[in-house]
């Protein structure tokens, strides 16, 4: 499976964005999809993922502001950010795994850059 993200970019507070990213094969092979993030000198942390059957997971910090949801027949997820703060200024990863837990598979995209300014 190889993941295909866009929609990064460089914004101001307050401002908005939306990442999406698509996944090249059938779903079937596909339960959970999301996003992580990693910015500058901090770990990588969960922003949401959605499982294929609807099931969401925040981020505490993202919570109220971010919003993910999916089209499993697209294969793709969908990340809407609204009132981004320069806290959420990172590398956006995209997420997808098998459901088969710890020794499933799991699946990243290359990243994509999201600058906020104040």
């Amino acid at each position: 499976v190889q993941l295909q993200a866009s929609g990064g970019g460089s914004v101001q507070t307050e401002d908005s964005l939306r990442l999406s990213c698509g996944a090249s094969e059938s779903s079937f092979s596909i339960n959970a999809m999301g996003w992580f993030r990693q910015g500058p000198g901090n770990q990588r942390e969960l922003v949401a993922t959605i499982s294929s059957g609807g099931y969401i997971l925040y981020g505490d910090s993202v919570k109220g502001r971010f919003t993910i949801f999916r089209d499993n027949a697209k294969n793709t997820v969908f990340l809407q950010m609204n009132n981004l703060k320069p806290e959420d200024t990172a590398v956006y990863y995209c997420y997808a795994d098998d459901g088969l837990g710890y020794y499933g598979t799991k699946y990243w995209g290359e990243g994509t850059q999201v600058t906020v300014s104040s």
